[in-house]
């Protein structure tokens, strides 16, 4: 069967590659000059099971109180005259409630640890290196009451096959030397030793030429205009090519894997989407030798804020700015995480060679991915992943790989389209 993905993301290309690896003929179409220039450019590079609970949990509306006015918030809302981002907003509250908050939890740890399984079968069958730590993540937390919080999140975890250890300080500085010279006091932590870290970028590069390599072919610097539909299906993919000339892409079936952007690709073929973009930042920094500089991926769960060693660099990325689709670099937040990093690790390289990065996180209000079948037959999703890309990259890969074949995915994850033929034209966050 011939396939057309489009989008070249961590969530497009493994999409590909599990795709060709069942025998179809895939192509993958971005705009970007190569795969992985956008949200998977230069994230936190966590593979991070241990850290499912999403952002829409029971304290999250009263930690957004206290953040407002705040320029360097973790999670900063700048209202818009937009109905999408207020229905989102209004979406995420419901989240919030104990009995969502349980359920999102528990789907997306049943897909995390099926997507780990999937990459680290991914890692033995074809070698491909991408700045991989296998040290485990450790989660850190300056307020007791929110470290009383992870202890009981931890025994949750635990009772679903993940192991997570709750470590005092002194045991924090055992599993992560570093930490040494940190100037912030923290209650305690919670380290999950299975837990990976990873170049998201270089792992999506490396897995295109994979791609390749089993005859997935790639068009770059494509702009994908609109679907059109007729008799229930997908006929045709219209696209400006490299030399901006209007063109029909056809296939027998239709992977949208386009991030922030699925919703406006939709909107022209009668689907609404629970999905709006949040702005995330990362620096990255260069190390040399004698740099103080973590081994251990850590999570600073005050600031929202995660810290992973790629090689010779240093990569703390994260809080969340719901501005819409301006991508424009706010500097004062650029500047807050390039603080916070040095205050955990004053030796960590120089501050004045930071990278600075920003992009946008495809969000739906669960924080739970859409993987499955649109109302159209031929026409599948594979977007929403928030926060979680690329941890649940190759989980949700191989699932819609699966979906596409007619076969159902391991994990129990509650996929679009498995009731059946959608009948709305609106898709649930989490179909029955």
């Amino acid at each position: 069967m011939k396939v057309v993905v489009l989008g070249a993301g961590v969530i497009g290309t493994t999409s590909a590659w599990y795709l060709a690896r069942t025998g179809h003929e895939v192509m993958v179409v971005d705009r970007q000059p190569e795969a992985a220039l956008e949200t998977s450019f230069a994230n936190g590079g966590q593979i991070s099971v241990s850290h499912s609970e999403p952002w829409a949990n029971p304290i999250a509306p009263f930690k957004i109180l206290q953040w407002l006015g705040r320029e360097d918030a973790p999670l900063l809302f700048r209202p818009r005259a937009d109905p999408a981002q207020w229905l989102w907003s209004l979406r995420f509250l419901f989240e919030c409630l104990p009995s969502r908050t349980r359920r999102n939890t528990e789907a997306a740890l049943a897909l995390a640890l099926y997507s780990r399984e999937q990459l680290r079968q991914l890692r033995r069958d074809t070698g491909i290196c991408y700045d991989s730590q296998t040290r485990g993540i450790l989660h850190l937390y300056e307020e007791p009451r929110e470290f009383e919080r992870a202890k009981k999140q931890a025994k949750l975890l635990r009772g679903r096959g993940m192991e997570t250890e709750i470590k005092t300080p002194r045991e924090c500085l055992a599993v992560e030397p570093a930490l040494k010279g940190s100037t912030i006091k923290i209650a305690g932590g919670a380290y999950a030793a299975s837990d990976e870290s990873g170049d998201a970028r270089a792992f999506t590069h490396n897995l295109a030429e994979l791609c390749r390599d089993q005859g997935v072919s790639f068009r770059f610097k494509i702009s994908v205009k609109r679907l059109e539909a007729a008799r229930g299906a997908i006929e045709r993919v219209v696209i400006d090519d490299e030399e901006g000339i209007e063109e029909s892409l056809r296939a027998d079936a239709y992977v949208v894997a386009l991030g922030s952007y699925t919703p406006l690709l939709l909107k022209g073929v009668g689907i609404s989407v629970p999905v709006y973009p949040v702005k995330g930042y990362s620096i990255t920094l260069p190390l040399e030798p004698g740099d103080e500089a973590p081994q251990v991926s850590l999570t600073d769960h005050a600031r929202k804020i995660v810290i992973s060693r790629l090689g010779d660099r240093l990569r703390a990325a994260g809080t969340a700015e719901m501005n819409g689709y301006d991508t424009e670099m706010n500097e004062f937040r650029c500047q807050a995480l390039v603080k916070r990093c040095f205050e955990w690790f004053p030796k960590a390289g120089r501050a004045e060679r930071a990278q600075f990065w920003t992009g946008l996180r495809p969000a739906t209000p669960s924080n739970l991915p859409l993987i499955g079948r649109s109302k159209y037959f031929n026409l599948f999703l594979n977007t929403g992943h928030g926060t979680l890309g690329w941890t649940l990259a190759c989980g949700s890969g191989r699932a819609l790989a699966d979906i596409v074949n007619g076969r159902k995915p391991e994990p129990e994850f509650r996929f679009l389209g498995s009731e059946g033929k959608a009948k709305g034209a609106t898709p649930s966050i989490a179909p029955a």
